[in-house]
């Protein structure tokens, strides 16, 4: 039987990888394939209070772009800020 935690796990990498952007896209649904599958329950909740933000936004703090708020500038951003995206292989 699949738990609650598997299901919200493959919730949050669908949402990861389906986003609107596919820069984002391409950021989260990666990060998301590295690191979810070892998530903590506090760790999902602060990923997917993450998702909550808009693309745009999100992108922005990621890359540098722009200064991450307070309020999302936590544990989980700078995994994000830390992590390096590589292209899948065609």
């Amino acid at each position: 039987m699949i738990g609650v935690d598997d299901t919200r796990r493959k919730r949050l990498l669908f949402r990861s990888w389906h986003r609107g952007t596919k820069e984002t896209d391409l950021l989260l649904g990666s990060f998301a394939e590295r690191y979810i599958a070892d998530f903590s329950k506090d760790q999902l909740d602060h990923y997917e209070a993450l998702l909550e933000n808009e693309d745009g936004d999100l992108y922005d703090w990621i890359t540098g772009r722009a200064a991450v708020p307070v309020e999302c500038d936590g544990e989980m951003m700078r995994l994000l800020r830390a992590f390096k995206f590589t292209a899948r292989p065609a």
